[in-house]
């Protein structure tokens, strides 16, 4: 099965947070109102380059829920 890089995630158990899931190495839940991450994967290499990398998917995933709230709220006009 082939998935999305990126999918939204919510629970009834916390109702005013939304994730979004990074399925792809390394693996992360962004708790997007709280902005925490828990990573699944372990990352290596050198520090400099892990930070960049990690901002980098990061922002993606923030942009990435932008991105779907929008077409949701223009889905409901």
């Amino acid at each position: 099965m082939k998935l999305p890089k990126f999918l939204i995630a919510d629970n009834s158990d916390f109702p005013d947070d939304l994730y979004v899931v990074h399925t792809e190495f390394p693996r992360f839940i962004l708790n997007v109102e709280e902005e925490e991450v828990e990573w699944f994967d372990e990352l290596e290499g050198e520090e400099e380059e892990i930070t960049n990398e990690v901002n980098h998917l990061i922002q993606q995933a923030f942009d990435f829920c932008d991105d779907e709230i929008d077409k949701y709220e223009e889905e409901e006009e």
